[in-house]
């Protein structure tokens, strides 16, 4: 292993343990400047590393404690054999395991941190990639407008699931899975009445402009990102 691969270790292992520490105290001090000086004490992490991981202090954590959830989920489907479910069954199975790896009064905290309106946009851009983390652990290769709709569809969806869990006092959140299999159903009333337009002659004849504009749509790649270069 290079010296670069080795040091990025130390980062990751570092900023793991940061905020593993953090966890017990962002659920009283929530995630804040506060609750990374506690685990900074706890952890034993020097200050100015600390610093460098979580420049914004509370907010970084908060992000970090959401993209691990969203790992853990990804690894999680991995090791699921998901051959007998039906599409939707798969997605469902995919937003159970992200809340399965979440505690409700740390995401509780952050859901009031991203409510905030110079957090929100980090909110909704973590919410995005919760439901893209979803579609690429179920293999989606959409590269179309389609790949966008999956996911501010998805977004809405999980977004929607996760307010109710959060007040869900029900045993093992019966309620909350039963809540998300009717937004599933209802998204998916609402592709059946798509397609079903979609192969009408007339609707077709109608909407030919409009759909041609649209077939032009793709999925952003990575030499879109500024800076990057084509290999």
């Amino acid at each position: 292993m290079d010296d670069k691969n080795t040091s990025d270790t130390s980062m990751e292992a570092a900023k793991s343990l940061i905020l593993q520490a953090a966890l017990p105290h962002a659920a009283f001090d929530g995630w804040s400047e506060t609750t990374l000086q506690a685990a900074l004490t706890d952890s034993g992490i020097a200050p100015g590393l600390a610093r460098a991981l979580f420049p914004r202090g509370g907010i970084d954590l908060a992000v970090a404690y959401h993209q691990q959830g969203d790992a853990a989920m990804t690894a999680a489907l991995a090791a699921t054999d998901l051959t007998a479910l039906r599409y939707t069954n798969r997605v469902a199975l995919a937003i159970k395991l992200r809340l399965s790896h979440a505690d409700k009064e740390l995401v509780r905290r952050g859901t009031t941190l991203f409510s905030l309106p110079h957090h929100a946009p980090e909110g909704a851009k973590l919410i995005w990639s919760t439901a893209d983390a979803i579609w690429r652990a179920l293999g989606d290769t959409s590269n179309d407008l389609n790949w966008y709709s999956k996911r501010a569809t998805l977004s809405a969806v999980y977004t929607a699931t996760v307010l109710f869990w959060l007040g869900d006092h029900s045993e093992n959140n019966a309620d909350t899975w039963a809540f998300l299999d009717r937004r599933l159903a209802n998204v998916t009333a609402f592709e059946n009445t798509k397609t079903a337009i979609s192969n009408n002659p007339i609707a077709k004849a109608l909407l030919a402009g409009p759909l041609k504009l649209l077939e032009r749509i793709c999925a952003p790649q990575p030499h879109d990102l500024p800076g990057h270069h084509k290999p």
